[in-house]
C-alpha cells in the first residue's frame, strides 16, 4: 500500500507538470557547501564531522553517541538547506524531491521540469544541476586458479578467517536471504562489526532474520525508478530481495560461503567459494530487473554505504557512454561521489564495461577507481555430437549425453511438420509440440533451427526442451543459419541431451550429411530416415593449464576525458581477474538470465562477474592491511600483477578477425591494465604508489579545458594557482600514460615501503616504440614506511599517432618485483 501511495503521489505531480505544458524530469543538484565527509567545522553550532570518516577516526566516532549526534545535526541542516532552496526558488510546490545527498556530496535528487532546472541553476548556492541518467549492468573454480587456498588464504589463517569483518557493500540488484552461499547456518559465529551501523530493511518478501551476519546490511533506493515510471513493486520489489540474479551472482563471487555445492538440473558442478568467504555482505540494491537503474538511486545508495562505513564498494555497473551532462568524463556527479567515497578510505572497484574489443569502450573513467577488466581462464566445457560416419562437431550446451554407447536417428523438424500452421512459430524453431509428429520422433534426436527469433527473444531455448520431452525425442541439435561469434552464448544447462552448434559451416556439414543418408521421393517426402548421431556429455568440465585471457567482450582503452572521446592521462583498465563463465548463486526468481530460471546457480559472463573477484581479493588485502588507503590497496593489486605466462610469453587478448573469428594477440596495457592480479604477490607488493584526496583535486585542476571553477562546483576544491604547470601525469599513479607527447614530459613518481624491511631496488625498463626514457635514479634503498622519490623523464623520437608500450621493473633485493606500464599515445618530436 504504501508503494502504491507513493507511486500515486508522483504520478499527480508529474501529470500536474504536463498539464502545465512542461516534461517532467529528474536532476541532480549539487549544493554550496561541504558534505558530511569533507565539513571541517566553520557553521555556527555545527561541530566539526570530516574527522570522523577516515579509518582513523572510524573508532572514535563510534566511541560517543556525541559524535553521532554532531553527524546527525549536520545532515538535517544540509536538508534544511535543500528543503529552503527548493520552497524559495518555487512557491507552487511543483516538485518532487526524491533524495538529499549528505554524506560524499551536499545535494538532492529532484524531479521537475526542465526549465524549473533552469531556473534553479541560476539560484544563490546552486552549484551545479545534472539530468539523471541510467545506468547498466554491466554482465566456483576462480579461488584455485588464482592460487587463494594456498595462497593469500593460508597466511590469513585458512578458509574460515579469509576477509575476517571486512564489509564490502555490493551495488547491484539486492540479494537472495535464503540461498546457501549467503547462510550463517553451520559457520563459525559472526559478531558485531563496531565500524559498521547499517540498517536491514524488513519486507514480506525480505522478513526478519534476512541479515543474518553473514549479511550484515541491506536496503533499496528506488525513488529515481517510480519517478521516471519505470518501477512495479510487484515486479522488482520495493525491498533487498533480488528478482534478476545478478546481484546474488555479484555478492557470491565477492564473499560468498566457502565449500557450496553447485547443482544444476541434479548435476553436481563443483563446490562454489567467495574471493573472501568471511567477509560480510551489506546490501544496496539500486538496479531492478527489467528497467536498470538510475544514477540518481545509485548516488544515494553510494551516499548510504559510505555513511553506514562500508570497507569495499563493488560496482558491477556503469553508463552506456561517457556522460553527456558533463563533458569532462572525471567531473560527472557519479565519478565526483565515488571521489568522496575515497576520501573517507573506501576503495571503490568498478566494471569497465562489455563493449569490447573496439577501443576507447571503458566505462569506469577516473583515477581513483580501481577499474576491472574481464579475463578468461582455463576451464572450459569441451560438447562434441559424433555422427554415424564419424563426423563429429563441438558446440555448447551444459547437457547429459544420450544412452548408451550407440546412435540415434537424426529427423529435421521440417521433416516431422503435420502440415498444421502456427502463425508465431516455424516447425523447426521447434516452439509448438502440437505441429510435429510426436509418434515420428519417439526416441529420436530432433534438429532444430536457431533463427533470428531466438535472438530476439520471440523463441526460446528451454520451449525446444519443452517440446522435446513433450513428444519423447530423445535430445535434440539446434543448428544455426549464420555464425553466432565467439563469446555471443554461454554454455546453458539443459536437462536433456542437447547441442548448439555455433558454427555456419558445422551446420552445414551436419544437414549435408542429414539429407545424404535421407531418402525421400520426388515429392520430397521421407521414405527413410538414415542418418544418426550421438550426443555426448556437455556437464564435465576440462582445465586447459593456460594463463588468462582477455574476454572478447572486455572493454578497452584507452581512458577518455571527456564526452568528445579525446585521450586522457589515465590507464584504464586497471587490472583483469576472471569474468568468463562464472559459476556463483543465483535467485531461483531471477529473469537476468532464462536459461537459469528456476536455478540456484547460474554460469554468466561479463566484467560485472570480474569486478567481485576484485572486490574480493580487494578485502583479504584490507583485512591483512587495515591501515592501507584505497590508493595503496590499488598499487598493490596492480604493480604485482601477472603480465606474461608460465613460459614468460606475454598475455593474449582475444580479439576478431577481419572475417569475425576469434583470434589472439598480444595483450597491452589498454586491454588488461596492470596485467592479471596476483593475489598472494599483491599481499605483499614491497614498494607502493600512493595518493589521497587533495592529490586528486591537483590532477583534476590540471585536466585541460577543465576550470578552476568547475573543479569547485563539483568537489569543493580549491586549484591552487602555484602549480600553473602542472600536468595529469603528475598524479602518483602505479602507471604511466601520456595522450599526448608534445617533445619532451617530466613525470614525477613516489614509493612508499610497505615491507617489514630495508630493501635495495635497481630499475630496469623497456622503452615505448619512438620514445627515448631516463629515469633517476637507477638504484636506491628505502627502509620501512620512507619513500623514494623517481622521476622519469620521456621524449618523442619519431612524430607518430601510433600508441606504444613500454614498462619499468623495480626488482628489490628481497625479492619484491614491481611492475609499471608505460603507454604514450600521440608524439610529436622537438615541441
Amino acid at each position: 500500500m504504501l508503494s502504491f501511495s507513493i507511486s500515486f503521489l508522483l504520478a499527480l505531480v508529474v501529470v500536474a507538470m504536463v498539464m502545465a505544458g512542461a516534461r517532467a524530469e529528474v536532476y541532480i543538484v549539487l549544493m554550496e557547501g561541504d558534505a558530511v565527509a569533507h565539513y571541517k567545522g566553520g557553521v555556527l553550532g555545527l561541530a566539526a564531522t570530516a574527522h570522523f570518516f577516515s579509518k582513523q577516526g572510524r573508532s572514535e566516532y563510534h566511541r560517543s553517541e556525541q559524535n553521532k549526534d554532531a553527524v546527525l545535526a549536520y545532515k538535517a541542516h544540509l536538508s534544511l538547506q535543500h528543503d529552503q532552496i527548493l520552497q524559495t526558488t518555487f512557491s507552487n510546490k511543483s516538485y518532487n524531491k526524491l533524495y538529499s545527498y549528505h554524506h560524499l556530496i551536499n545535494g538532492f535528487a529532484v524531479q521537475m521540469s526542465t526549465e524549473q532546472a533552469q531556473v534553479l541553476e541560476r539560484a544563490l548556492g546552486v552549484m551545479r544541476v545534472e539530468m539523471n541518467w541510467k545506468v547498466s549492468k554491466l554482465t566456483t573454480y576462480t579461488p584455485d586458479f588464482l592460487g587463494l587456498p594456498n595462497g593469500i588464504w593460508s597466511q590469513e589463517g585458512g578458509i574460515t578467517n579469509a576477509g575476517e569483518d571486512v564489509v564490502i557493500g555490493m551495488i547491484d540488484t539486492g540479494i537472495d536471504p535464503t540461498h546457501p552461499s549467503f547462510s550463517s547456518v553451520g559457520s563459525k559465529p559472526y559478531g558485531t562489526v563496531s565500524h559498521y551501523t547499517g540498517i536491514c530493511e524488513v519486507a514480506p518478501e525480505f522478513p526478519q532474520g534476512s541479515c543474518n551476519g553473514k549479511i550484515i546490511g541491506a536496503q533499496h533506493f528506488a525513488a529515481a525508478a517510480i519517478a521516471e515510471g519505470g518501477f512495479n513493486a510487484s515486479v522488482q520489489f520495493a525491498s533487498p530481495l533480488d528478482g534478476d540474479g545478478h546481484g546474488c551472482h555479484t555478492s557470491a563471487t565477492a564473499a560468498g560461503n566457502s565449500g557450496v555445492p553447485v547443482v544444476v538440473n541434479g548435476y553436481f558442478y563443483g563446490n562454489a567459494s567467495g574471493m573472501a568467504p568471511r567477509a560480510r555482505i551489506a546490501v544496496y540494491k539500486a538496479l531492478y530487473r527489467f528497467i536498470g537503474g538510475y544514477i540518481a538511486d545509485v548516488v544515494a545508495a553510494v551516499d548510504q554505504a559510505v555513511a553506514d562505513g562500508v570497507d569495499i564498494l563493488s560496482l558491477s555497473l556503469g553508463p552506456n557512454t561517457p556522460s553527456g551532462y558533463s563533458n569532462v568524463t572525471f567531473l560527472n556527479v557519479f565519478d565526483v561521489a565515488l571521489l568522496s567515497a575515497v576520501k573517507s578510505d573506501v576503495l571503490v572497484v568498478q566494471a569497465v564495461g562489455n563493449s569490447g574489443p573496439n577501443p576507447k569502450t571503458v566505462l569506469s573513467f577516473s583515477p581513483w577507481i580501481l577499474s576491472v577488466a574481464a579475463g578468461v581462464d582455463d576451464r572450459s566445457y569441451p560438447h562434441y555430437v559424433t555422427l554415424a560416419n564419424n563426423m563429429s562437431f563441438s558446440g555448447m550446451g551444459l547437457a547429459p549425453s544420450t544412452p548408451g554407447e550407440g546412435f540415434q536417428t537424426l529427423v529435421w523438424a521440417d521433416d516431422a511438420a503435420l502440415g498444421l500452421t502456427n502463425p508465431l512459430s516455424s516447425p523447426s524453431d521447434c516452439q509448438d509440440p502440437t505441429i510435429l509428429d510426436g509418434s515420428l520422433l519417439q526416441g529420436k534426436i530432433l534438429i532444430c533451427t536457431y533463427s533470428f527469433d531466438f535472438a530476439f527473444g520471440s523463441a526460446s531455448l528451454q520451449q525446444v526442451v519443452g517440446t522435446v520431452q513433450t513428444l519423447g525425442a530423445v535430445g535434440f541439435i539446434m543448428v544455426v543459419q549464420s555464425d553466432l561469434g565467439p563469446n555471443k552464448l554461454d554454455p546453458i544447462p539443459f536437462v536433456v541431451p542437447a547441442i548448439i552448434l555455433t558454427s555456419l559451416q558445422d551446420s552445414q556439414n551436419l544437414m549435408n550429411y542429414y539429407n545424404n543418408f535421407t531418402s525421400r521421393d520426388s515429392s520430397g517426402n521421407v521414405l527413410k530416415y538414415g542418418a544418426a548421431g550421438r550426443i555426448n556429455s556437455g556437464q564435465v568440465a576440462q582445465y586447459s593449464g593456460q594463463c588468462q585471457q582477455v574476454a572478447l567482450f572486455s572493454s578497452r582503452g584507452p581512458d577518455v576525458e571527456d564526452s568528445s572521446y579525446d585521450e586522457a592521462d589515465v590507464l584504464k583498465p586497471n587490472v583483469m581477474v576472471p569474468g568468463y563463465q562464472i559459476w556463483a548463486a543465483w535467485t531461483p526468481i531471477g529473469i537476468d538470465e532464462p536459461g537459469f530460471q528456476g536455478e540456484n546457480f547460474a554460469m554468466i559472463s561479463g566484467t560485472s562477474m570480474a569486478t567481485p573477484h576484485a572486490a574480493g581479493i580487494a578485502a583479504l588485502l584490507v583485512e591483512a592491511h587495515p591501515d592501507w588507503s584505497p590508493a595503496a590497496l590499488a598499487s598493490a593489486m596492480m604493480t604485482t600483477a601477472n603480465t606474461v605466462d608460465h613460459q614468460g610469453l606475454p598475455l593474449q587478448a582475444q580479439q576478431l578477425s577481419g572475417l569475425g573469428s576469434l583470434v589472439v594477440n598480444a595483450a597491452t596495457p589498454f586491454d588488461f591494465g596492470s596485467g592479471a592480479v596476483n593475489p598472494t604477490a599483491a599481499l605483499d607488493p614491497g614498494l607502493i604508489f600512493d595518493a589521497g584526496h587533495d592529490d586528486y583535486i591537483k590532477f583534476l585542476c590540471s585536466v585541460q579545458g577543465v576550470s578552476a571553477l568547475a573543479v569547485y562546483n563539483t568537489t569543493g576544491g580549491i586549484c591552487s594557482e602555484a602549480l600553473p604547470g602542472a600536468k595529469p601525469t603528475d598524479l602518483n599513479l602505479p602507471s604511466i600514460t601520456i595522450a599526448d607527447l608534445l617533445g619532451t614530459r617530466i613525470v614525477p613518481r613516489m614509493v612508499t615501503n610497505v615491507a617489514s624491511e630495508s630493501e635495495m631496488y635497481e630499475l630496469t625498463w623497456t622503452n615505448p616504440g619512438d620514445v627515448s626514457l631516463s629515469i633517476v635514479p637507477l638504484t636506491f634503498t628505502v627502509n620501512p614506511m620512507q619513500s623514494q622519490n623517481l622521476t622519469f623523464t620521456l621524449s618523442a623520437t619519431y612524430t607518430t599517432d601510433i600508441t606504444t608500450f613500454g614498462e619499468v621493473l623495480l626488482t628489490g633485493s628481497l625479492g619484491h618485483v614491481v611492475h609499471i606500464p608505460i603507454s604514450v599515445m600521440n608524439k610529436t618530436v622537438g615541441v
